[in-house]
């Protein structure tokens, strides 16, 4: 076994690599960038070695930095985690040439399978059914359509060297393929250095299921049975599960031995992910292997009892297979959700901003967190937006997804909108709950995951109104301490007027809903609340206090325990089933530069990839305008309405704040209106 690896990633994935190791008493080296100098895998290794900028291009990218670092400091083995260089063929022969243990499969299976277009002829030469498509060598954009065409609607684009959502797009239309074409080529360059393209007919309900295989050095393979990754948005999966719920276990069979077939084709050595799409009929496709270990492993993990790093320190080191297939067995199931900085109700666009609070469940043999950050760091717009991965286990089903709808009520994070909300919405919904699930599940069932009805915001009214009148009281009441006359009948807080009643004005932003509260001080411990919305007029009394962040009420009799964590004007409100953000409304004294309103925003902080049009050119509806790029996602600012882009505040290659104007864009005036001028 290697006495120190060095692991060549970050976050949550380096975190985890190194728990193993130490568990192994294998000593670990990090590797960070500027913008990791102090996260917390840094703090976590032995050693750590720093590698460049921020961006990844100028850190953890460069092959030949991460290999001068293992040289340093002489770690006999590199471990790659996911994403950046783990299925980068050239990293692994350059390993190889310095006489260091690429920890995972041989050069020639990365390479075979690297290519999403090469590793289908090859599956097909093994029997190994395929999804029917075009993954030829001709790449040009009219050889593409044809297919496309032939084959008709919809297809799906996706990058031959590509993984993770990247480089991909549906086309529904033959009208949409040369745009979704140019984008996807483009974000494919970007995040792979490679923009090929494979075509391929879209199936639109079916499941994506993974077989993980594990192969050995001495040509042993098994198979670690299934997980269902069906629940995705932008093709990235969001909530994972382990096994596939409804499972035939004839059908199980065949796919894990399609999956060891496919390994074997390519003499593969080590964690391997072999994705399939399952039809309603049990017949099944497949799409691509994944030459490393997965993000979603930890299920597998839960459901087999099996340390998936450990074992591939052990194949990376020689030794056999720990198990054979005969001693693996399922044992109760598995979800994971991956927690990300990102707002759902803004087409799932990553934001980034500081963990000011940040309280996890409590880890137990139920429940599993792994994160690489902690309260108070910083999501940057360099890399990934995943914040963690919660994941649970219990003996069926429908425990688990209870486990896993306790622990994301439990799951506590302010300083930045976070999609915690939506896991709960979506891991309680009722189809979920059935497992009727597809890829196309979160569309299918968008208005039940993505409510918000106006009277669930007005249930969190009370609470909210309640804070802010103990939290002024408390503040009130420190102040008064500190005076020469703690005394004064300036400083008390018992709700007294001299011939009028206490009342105060509340305007609130609750969950983007604008409520009015009119609160009434009965005596130092009693409220008498008027609550004003846009659906209704509601009269209601309470009382509580609070301790620290820690809010006790009684509403009208019922008494509830909540939390609230404020952070730059913003609260958030943290009860059993929910995670409410409330702020009170301040006075509009106007704006004070109209103009500055005119044009477009950034809606994220990220980079300008390309400005499609040139200033002073007029524009169609719905045109592309502006192409930007934050934490490996692309996103395309379209025009209104019909216009003329007047003016660009930006260049291609510059890094921009979210909010910051883009663009000065003038509508086109209407025939009628031009007329009447």
């Amino acid at each position: 076994m290697f006495d120190k690896i060095l692991i060549a990633n970050r976050g949550e994935i380096a975190c985890r690599v190194i728990r193993t190791a130490r568990k192994l008493g294998i000593r670990t080296v990090a590797v960070y960038s500027d913008a990791d100098a102090n996260a917390l895998h840094v703090s976590m290794a032995d050693e750590a070695v720093h590698i460049g900028g921020s961006p990844s291009k100028e850190s953890y990218l460069l092959a030949d930095r991460v290999l001068d670092a293992a040289k340093l400091t002489g770690a006999q083995a590199v471990h790659p985690g996911y994403g950046f260089l783990s299925e980068n063929a050239a990293f692994s022969e350059a390993c190889k040439s310095n006489d260091i243990v690429f920890i995972g499969p041989p050069v020639g299976a990365i390479e075979s399978m690297g290519s999403k277009s090469a590793a289908k002829q090859i599956m097909e030469k093994a029997g190994v059914p395929l999804v029917p498509g075009y993954h030829g060598d001709d790449q040009s954009p009219a050889i593409l359509k044809q297919h496309a065409d032939a084959m008709g609607y919809p297809v799906l684009l996706k990058a031959t060297a590509g993984g993770g959502g990247k480089g991909m797009r549906e086309v529904w239309k033959s009208e949409d393929f040369d745009e979704a074409l140019e984008a996807a080529k483009r974000e494919s360059l970007s995040s792979f250095g490679d923009d090929r393209m494979l075509v391929e007919k879209y199936l639109t309900q079916p499941r994506h299921v993974e077989i993980q295989v594990f192969c050995d050095q001495a040509g042993n393979g098994v198979y670690l049975f299934e997980r269902d990754c069906s629940v995705q948005r932008r093709h990235q999966k969001v909530i994972e599960e382990a096994p596939a719920p409804g499972m035939n276990p004839m059908v199980r069979a065949a796919m894990g031995d399609a999956a060891l077939l496919a390994a074997k084709a390519i003499n593969y050595e080590g964690a391997g992910t072999v994705e399939f799409l399952l039809d309603k009929d049990d017949t099944f496709f497949f799409m691509e292997m994944n030459t490393r270990l997965q993000v979603e492993h930890p299920v597998t993990e839960m459901i087999t009892g099996q340390d998936l790093v450990e074992w591939q320190l052990r194949v990376a080191a020689g030794q056999d297979l720990p198990l054979t297939q005969e001693q693996l067995q399922i044992n109760g199931h598995s979800f994971e959700a991956r927690i990300y900085a990102e707002d759902p109700d803004n087409d799932f666009l990553p934001v980034t901003g500081t963990l000011s609070y940040l309280q996890p469940p409590e880890e137990s043999p139920h429940v599993r967190v792994d994160t690489g950050v902690l309260q108070g760091d910083e999501v940057s717009v360099f890399y990934d937006p995943m914040i963690a991965k919660l994941i649970v286990w219990d003996e069926n089903r429908d425990r688990a997804l209870s486990r896993l709808a306790e622990a994301l009520s439990q799951y506590r994070i302010s300083g930045m909108t976070t999609n915690v909300e939506f896991l709960y919405n979506l891991a309680t919904a009722e189809p979920f709950r059935k497992a009727d699930l597809d890829t196309g599940f979160i569309e299918k069932h968008r208005e039940l995951i993505f409510h918000k009805k106006a009277e669930e915001v007005e249930r969190y009214v009370p609470l909210a109104t309640l804070y802010l009148i103990l939290k002024r009281n408390q503040d009130a009441a420190a102040l008064a301490s500190q005076s020469a006359d703690p005394h004064s009948p300036w400083h008390a807080t018992n709700g007294w007027r001299s011939g009028s009643a206490n009342v105060h004005d509340y305007p609130l932003l609750i969950n983007g809903e604008e409520v009015t509260v009119l609160a009434e001080q009965i005596d130092a411990s009693r409220f008498s609340l008027t609550t004003r919305g846009s659906a209704s007029e509601v009269s209601i009394q309470l009382s509580g206090s609070l301790n620290g962040s820690g809010l006790h009420a009684d509403i009208d009799g019922h008494r509830v325990h909540a939390s609230v964590v404020a952070h730059d004007g913003i609260y958030s409100l943290f009860t059993q089933d929910a995670a409410v953000q409330f702020s009170v409304i301040e006075p509009d004294c106007g704006d004070l530069d109209d103009e500055a309103a005119a044009g477009f925003t950034a809606p994220m902080t990220g980079t300008i990839v390309a400005l499609p049009v040139e200033a002073g050119t007029p524009v169609k509806k719905d045109q592309a305008i502006v192409i930007m790029e934050a934490m490996k996602m692309e996103h395309t600012i379209r025009a209104p309405a019909d216009g003329t882009v007047v003016e660009f505040y930006c260049q291609p290659g510059d890094l921009v704040d979210g909010g910051a104007e883009l663009v000065n864009f003038e509508a086109a005036k209407s025939e009628s209106k031009a007329d009447s001028e």
